[in-house]
């Protein structure tokens, strides 16, 4: 809460004072410095017509401080407002929050591909996410109508010049966090990540098959006694003189056990917290223990090299591939300073093709031989940079290892959506997302 009283150091007459002019770097930045911020500014304007005084008022009292406060919670938007007088003025802005079902149609939108979620913990609102919610028949961005503000102060405008302030504020509220624009639709942040979190654990296969329950096992003791007896028999049969054949002599030792079916979790590491002044979050040590298990268990099982020679890249990528869809990548992506897209767009790429992958997504455009691209272009008809076609929304890039990697492009960024072919053919067979004026390649047998 901000305890601050503007209005002392430079009331020097009655009550009805006049504000003082905004001065200094500030008295003149713009408002709405994303798009979606621009939209809700808009619908403000256009609400505004027949007063359009009352907003450079506005504009004013938001750029020298005159709100006071403002929080923003489910549906609404409440403000204080220093005005002339000595008692603030009272704002509340309203809009209308979904109602469940009309959630359930957003959800559907935003979890329908994981780069919407990479992008909004990256603070975007891809205007796809718009666009085909409106297609649902919502419009997460409300229209002139939609914005209801109400103002204790005595002028009949509406909105008035409190209110008007209000809302430019919020509109740097949406800029500075697009899921403020969710939480005036009725969704707090952490609730609708859970909301997300669930749904993807329906809807996607888990990648790591549930732990079995470990054997009920008998005895140390049991055993070992079970053992000699066995080895005795055997001694006695074969009689004195013949290999291992004193009696009570084991005859042998028991194979090592086999690796478990599938890596675990190690419980020790949850048994007792790291101290406050490590700097260490549990959740982190618990990510990093069970992922170096499942490392071990890979090089003790003979299912890979545990990863020991990956770079640095291909390490994150690896790991991030793991947390496709969930917030915890963005958390990852923020750790290794890179945005949370660029580390989506890694992880998929991981996913699909592994080190090759990784490689044809952030190595930049090479030099390729001119007859491999020839049948690249024969079989994607389209624009050339160094070893990359592009055709609409579709690409096609001829790596190093001799490859052709496909990309699509998504939120303006190139993503690897198929593993790669040595025959550029067979990216685009059955393709029902060929790019628009690009002719289809006649396939022939190989």
């Amino acid at each position: 809460m901000n305890e601050r009283v503007p209005w002392q150091g430079w009331r020097r007459r009655g009550e009805d004072a006049g504000l003082p002019a905004a001065k200094g770097p500030g008295s003149r930045r713009p408002f709405g410095a994303t798009w979606w911020g621009r939209a809700w500014l808009e619908a403000l304007e256009q609400r505004a017509r027949l007063d359009p005084n009352r907003l450079s008022r506005g504009r004013s009292y938001a750029r020298r401080g005159s709100v006071l406060e403002l929080t923003v919670s489910p549906g609404q938007v409440e403000a204080v407002v220093q005005g002339s007088r000595v008692t603030p003025y009272q704002v509340t802005v309203r809009i209308r929050a979904f109602t469940t079902a009309e959630w359930d149609a957003v959800l559907d939108v935003v979890s329908s591909q994981i780069g919407r979620v990479a992008a909004l913990l990256d603070g975007e609102l891809p205007p796809e996410v718009v666009d085909d919610v409106h297609a649902a028949g919502l419009d997460l961005l409300p229209g002139a109508g939609e914005v209801l503000t109400n103002c204790s102060c005595p002028d009949f405008a509406v909105p008035c010049k409190h209110s008007a302030a209000v809302c430019y504020l919020i509109a740097d509220a949406l800029d500075d966090d697009p899921f403020a624009l969710l939480l005036l639709r009725g969704r707090p942040r952490e609730d609708l990540l859970t909301a997300l979190r669930s749904r993807r654990s329906t809807t996607t296969p888990s990648s790591t098959p549930p732990p079995k329950p470990p054997p009920a096992g008998i005895p140390a003791r049991k055993a070992f006694a079970q053992h000699l007896t066995t080895a005795s028999g055997q001694a006695r049969d074969r009689g004195p003189g013949q290999a291992g054949g004193l009696p009570g002599q084991v005859s042998g030792l028991p194979a090592p056990p086999r690796p478990m079916g599938s890596p675990g979790q190690p419980a020790a590491v949850k048994a007792l917290d790291p101290p406050r002044s490590s700097g260490v979050d549990v959740r982190d040590l618990v990510a990093l223990a069970t992922d170096a298990a499942r490392r071990a268990w890979e090089l003790a099982s003979g299912d890979a090299d545990g990863g020991l020679h990956l770079t640095f890249e291909q390490d994150l990528a690896r790991r991030a591939a793991q947390l496709l869809g969930a917030p915890e990548l963005a958390d990852l992506a923020h750790r290794a300073n890179i945005s949370a897209r660029q580390l989506t767009s890694w992880a998929a790429a991981w996913q699909q093709a592994g080190p090759g992958g990784l490689a044809a997504t952030i190595d930049d455009p090479t030099d390729a031989d001119p007859q491999a691209l020839a049948e690249g272009l024969d079989a994607l008809p389209g624009t050339t940079e160094g070893n990359r076609i592009t055709a609409g929304r579709t690409q096609l890039r001829l790596a190093q290892d001799g490859l052709w990697y496909r990309f699509d492009q998504h939120f303006n960024d190139w993503t690897l959506t198929r593993p790669p072919s040595p025959d550029p053919r067979d990216l685009l067979t059955d393709d029902t997302d060929f790019p628009p004026g690009a002719a289809r390649p006649k396939l022939r047998p190989k």
